[in-house]
């Protein structure tokens, strides 16, 4: 089977409605659409689909029969001529030249939405679309700075599906030098979404569109999904994990550095701090031009949101630029709806100091849905990035030095260690 054409992305000043479609209605006059460069490119490619979800059928049944999809059904490639499109390089570019990160996790979700909206669909505009949220992301790693001034693209496909859930791959690759073409062994960033399947009407699981990997690769990636998978699934007792008496120990030595700061401050390591001074919060009201297209807020510009308040937490601890490498593990818990107030906040769970070249500094950013009239707050998201400093601002400070993190309670302490011990599973299953 041929490979799909990519779908190119244009400046989002650039008009991209045919002026000769006098039927179709402006993309900017559609509600609940979160309006980007690669949105806007995606809808103009799957318009159809997007119009059967804006505009259902009143009282449309179910889908009676689940059909059998192949990963290149779906399969989807995006294109970015930043060499080229000058405004577009400039919607997208940070101060050190390279791509905005938060900006192409926005476009990371919008991609992978899509094609698990292509893949779930039967085809019948008789029948009721269901619905897609994003559940959680499972990795996303920078493999390699991406520059802004080079051609990018992005390449992503289904690689598992369960009853009702669905595992989508994205990799950005993008070439070392101008002009040359991205190729398969130039990637620079990997990315894993997994979406959930809902009856638009009911609300409930429904199931979903089966998937028939052909390949040897896609039957290897489908075979490592199904594994996470049955992993997730052991992890959602929700009961809070008994320590074995090493641990202890290790709880037990956190907990005495940090009590020195509370009871002899002044005799406290100047090398270390409390974790609870390295937080940053932000708050907003969440706007309807932030929502998809089931109207709810994009979970694209809550990743977005999150992100950038990770880069400021992990600049003002470490007093240089820091430069990112990984979202270990993203949760979304409960939607998030136009009008929420919604709570960023963050901390520095950790560092791992051993590497001097490379010191990694551990964010987590928890955002919280707060309803002041009902005095109620409730966890929607959690996230966790890596960074480290970037080396050319390590390089103009010899005396520079991250500083250890340190809990002053229990419960810091506790969830410190989860999330040492979370890093260290996947650091050996990476490895094995």
């Amino acid at each position: 089977m041929n490979s799909p054409r990519p779908i190119s992305v244009v400046s989002t000043f650039a008009s991209s409605s045919s002026p000769n479609d006098s039927t179709r209605k402006p993309l900017s006059l559609w509600p609940g659409m979160y309006h980007s460069p690669v949105t806007t490119a995606l809808w103009e490619a799957r318009s159809s689909i997007f119009e059967s979800l804006l505009d259902p059928p009143k009282d449309a049944p179910p889908q009676s029969e689940l059909l059998t999809r192949t990963p290149s059904h779906s399969r989807t490639t995006i294109f970015y001529p930043f060499s080229s499109d000058f405004i577009l390089r400039e919607q997208y570019r940070d101060p050190w030249n390279e791509v905005r990160i938060g900006i192409l996790l926005e476009d990371l979700d919008a991609l992978a939405g899509t094609i698990s909206v292509k893949h779930c669909s039967d085809d019948d505009s008789t029948t009721r679309p269901l619905l897609l949220v994003t559940a959680s992301v499972h990795k996303i790693v920078l493999k390699k700075p991406i520059c802004v001034d080079n051609d990018l693209k992005i390449v992503a496909s289904v690689i598992w599906v369960g009853r009702s859930s669905i595992e989508i791959q994205l990799e950005v690759m993008q070439s070392e030098f101008k002009d040359v073409k991205p190729s398969s062994d130039s990637v620079a960033l990997t990315a894993n979404f997994i979406f959930v399947a809902r009856d638009s009407k009911t609300g409930k699981a429904s199931p979903i569109n089966r998937l028939s990997p052909e390949t040897e690769l896609e039957k290897h990636l489908f075979e490592e999904a199904e594994a996470r998978n049955n992993l997730r699934k052991k992890k959602r007792g929700g009961e809070r994990r008994e320590f074995d008496h090493g641990e202890y120990k290790k709880l037990e030595a956190l907990l005495a550095k940090g009590r020195i700061f509370s009871d002899m401050p002044a005799l406290a390591d100047r090398n270390s701090i409390l974790l609870k001074d390295t937080s940053l919060d932000n708050s907003l009201i969440c706007q309807p031009q932030q929502r998809n297209i089931h109207g709810r807020i994009f979970g694209g510009f809550l990743m977005h949101r999150a992100f950038e308040l990770a880069f400021s937490t992990a600049y003002t601890f470490a007093g240089l630029v820091p430069h990112f490498l990984e979202v270990d593990h993203i949760d979304f818990l409960r939607p998030v709806d136009v009008g929420d107030f919604l709570r960023f906040k963050s901390c520095v769970l950790y560092t791992q100091l051993d590497k001097l070249d490379c010191p990694l500094i551990n964010i987590e950013v928890v955002a919280h849905v707060t309803s002041p009239e009902i005095r109620s707050s409730e966890v929607s998201n959690t996230f966790y990035f890596k960074f480290t400093v970037r080396p050319e601002a390590k390089a103009r400070n010899n005396e520079f030095k991250l500083r250890n993190v340190v809990p002053a309670t229990e419960e810091e302490a506790r969830h410190m260690l989860e999330r040492m011990d979370a890093e260290a599973l996947n650091s050996s299953k990476q490895q094995g």
